[in-house]
């Protein structure tokens, strides 16, 4: 904490143009020590965040106390909603209460019935978290959610199922090759489901565009070409998330029951294949999800062609809900391409 920069409210302390520093950030947001927050500590943090707001903070308050008491703030109450976020579905508890599941899809020898259990539950919680943590400020329908939810659940399990049979029919593959497989059908399963969720929940914005700012953070009009990117974005990044989740565990137990021990006893294979989902979990998630930086420069001239013709002088962008925006500084020199998750 004592390398934190001068506290500034609602920002990271952390620089964002940086993988290091947005990897710092997520650690951070995915912190699941947040979950043991006690409601003293929370109102705690609370009311010393108020007293630098108001300009009243107690003597003897520091940078690094400001920092974690945001921290804590963030990981529990909303942001629009002033509400606290069920543990079970806060950023801080993806990774604890995400793990069984993940351990549940990448489970051998799966039947029919225990792939569509699994990938149900797995959408299912994803579709929690996303719905408690969603923009409040816009209020959005909850048909919407359950449109993507139930594209989401018929993808993965269309896919998931289909595969499965494909694979026990293909007479060419050993039992060993064919066991190998299977363990990887959850993966295109997820990362499709993830696809179509962001399409279902998003479609909108390429016809209505998303709202435009400039780098004062007032709102100058809307601009679809820039809904687009985000969204294509979006899906890459939702696409490519369950690649070291889904991939490395697989991979990793094939070469693990292999040894002496594990073939010895075979009881260990499911307390190590879940350390290894867990390790797996904890250390990809952070790592795939600050790959690609919340601002991402780009020359004027091309962001100008982003944005509608009689919003031209002044550009720049934001996506609504869960979206990207894209942002330029009003000036004359080249300026950055901000798209933000």
């Amino acid at each position: 904490m004592s390398e934190y920069v001068r506290f500034q409210h609602g920002k990271p302390p952390f620089d964002q143009n940086t993988f290091f520093g947005r990897l710092r950030h997520f650690l951070d947001v995915i912190d699941p020590s947040t979950l043991f927050v006690t409601e003293k500590r929370l109102q705690e943090s609370l009311e010393l965040l108020d007293c630098f707001k108001q300009g009243t903070l107690p003597p003897g308050a520091t940078d690094a106390q400001l920092w974690q008491a945001q921290k804590i703030k963030q990981a529990i109450i909303h942001p629009d909603t002033g509400e606290k976020i069920p543990m079970p579905f806060r950023m801080s508890g993806f990774i604890p209460f995400g793990t069984p599941v993940v351990v549940g899809l990448l489970l051998p020898h799966q039947t029919l019935a225990s792939t569509i259990f699994w990938q149900c539950l797995n959408q299912s919680h994803n579709a929690c978290v996303n719905y408690c943590n969603r923009n409040a400020s816009k209020p959005a329908p909850v048909s919407k959610f359950l449109e993507g939810y139930l594209g989401a659940v018929t993808s993965a399990v269309s896919i998931a199922v289909g595969l499965n049979v494909l694979v026990r029919r293909a007479r060419r593959l050993g039992p060993t090759t064919r066991l190998l497989v299977q363990r990887f059908i959850p993966f295109p399963a997820v990362a499709a489901a993830n696809v179509c969720n962001v399409v279902l929940m998003r479609h909108s914005e390429l016809s209505e565009g998303i709202s435009v700012l400039d780098d004062s953070g007032n709102v100058v009009g809307t601009s679809k070409v820039a809904a687009r990117h985000a969204l294509l974005e979006t899906a890459l990044t939702r696409a490519v998330l369950p690649v070291p989740i889904l991939i490395l565990p697989p991979i990793i137990m094939s070469v693990l029951e292999r040894l002496p021990l594990l073939q010895r006893r075979p009881r260990l294979v499911l307390p190590v294949h879940s350390l290894v989902c867990l390790a797996a979990f904890a250390l990809a998630l952070p790592l795939a999800i600050s790959l690609f930086p919340q601002m991402s420069q780009n020359s004027r001239p091309e962001a100008e062609s982003l944005l509608p013709p009689p919003r031209r002088p002044s550009v720049g962008g934001r996506a609504s809900s869960a979206g990207r925006c894209l942002l330029l500084p009003p000036r004359p020199e080249p300026g950055g391409l901000c798209v933000r998750v």
